[in-house]
């Protein structure tokens, strides 16, 4: 059976503001040392196991040309452009019916942009083990990661341990998934060994996903079909437009994954990172001496553990610590480390000022 990927690049990345903008969101940044951008590195993970033909990236309208640069050999036809954004479900709906469309039937291997993998080898062989049970029955995985700390940002899947539950070595049936706990709950989730975090990576039939659309979100269903017959006529763009539009904004894991049956999870121990704010580059990149991350034309004194991101403007920093700093043209953040999930609050506070030219 034919093996696709679907990479989900629709994403704002508002939390690498003022570097991540409309026009350039994270997924399309380079954040690490290798000088590659996010979605770069998550189609060239694949290489090895997905032709290019065969890779279908969703993404906004306005970032058909960004994939095209960054994409070497991707089929145009193969860039699905969201009219608007409607969150997960109708997204991997979308790919699906490509996918429907070109092979009747096709593994499906979905995927963030934005995530970075540490350990590629590691992470190929857990994908090839999904796939196998991908392709045996109506049979949905998803790609849990082993917890190493208590993460209350993440939310997580509690899995069974018991025999009846083992798929096979390392893939258990999934009991349920649960939302971002406090800290204290996700002490326990880490102590019990039976949670792991939603990494937001699946693998499937295309058959079998449609199939719980139209069981469990059959409205959507219903669109996504009348998108399906006019792929490649002249009416494709309209009638997407159309459809698409009335979609309820609703996430793959509330719509589907919560609902129904046959959900395994394999445990990813693979050195996955999520990359979800500033912070990260201390994880991602190198730190010299004084546990700086340094960018650009910088000087310390006396600076430590700080993340200090600038261009051809030189930065000096002196006597700081725990701080992050990011210059760029025309807007500079200056944030303490403990305060970078208030990022948002800055893109929030520029849109009720209309200041529409720093989003």
């Amino acid at each position: 059976m034919k093996i696709t990927a679907v990479v989900m690049a629709g994403g704002k990345g508002e939390r690498f503001w003022p570097k991540s903008r409309k026009s350039l969101p994270k997924q399309f940044l380079s954040l690490t040392d290798d000088g590659k951008t996010m979605i770069q590195l998550t189609i060239e993970r694949l290489k090895s196991l997905v032709d290019i033909d065969d890779v279908y990236i969703v993404t906004n309208k306005d970032y058909k040309n960004l994939v095209l640069e960054q994409i070497e050999g991707i089929p145009e036809e193969n860039i699905l452009l969201e009219p608007v954004a409607k969150n997960t479900a109708p997204c991997i709906g979308l790919a699906a019916m490509h996918i429907k469309k070109k092979y009747e039937d096709a593994v499906m291997i979905v995927l963030p942009s934005d995530h970075l993998i540490k350990y590629n080898e590691i992470y190929i062989d857990t994908l090839k083990a999904a796939i196998e049970v991908a392709k045996e029955d109506e049979n949905l995985i998803t790609i849990g990661i082993t917890p190493s700390y208590p993460e209350t940002g993440y939310g997580y899947i509690n899995f069974g341990r018991d025999e009846e539950d083992i798929k096979r070595s390392n893939i258990y049936r999934v009991k349920r998934f649960v939302e971002k706990p406090n800290l204290e709950t996700a002490k326990e989730y880490l102590s019990s060994g039976r949670y792991l975090w939603n990494s937001g990576m699946f693998v499937w039939k295309s058959s079998t996903i449609l199939n719980n659309f139209r069981s469990l979100l059959s409205e959507t269903y219903e669109g996504l079909e009348k998108i399906y017959e006019t792929i490649g006529s002249e009416e494709e763009a309209y009638i997407l437009e159309r459809e698409f539009s009335k979609f309820e904004s609703e996430s793959i894991d509330y719509g589907i994954m919560e609902r129904a049956g046959n959900i395994y999870t394999i445990p990813g121990s693979f050195g996955w990172d999520d990359v979800g704010s500033w912070l990260a580059l201390e994880r991602i990149n190198r730190t010299n001496e004084d546990g700086n991350v340094i960018k650009g034309n910088v000087i310390t004194i006396n600076s430590k553990k700080s993340i200090i991101q600038g261009q051809d403007k030189l930065i000096a920093a002196i006597g700081v610590e725990d701080l992050i700093v990011v210059d760029t043209e025309d807007a500079l953040l200056i944030a303490s480390k403990d305060s970078t999930q208030e990022v948002k609050k800055v893109i929030e506070n520029l849109k009720i000022c209309n200041r529409n030219e720093y989003l």
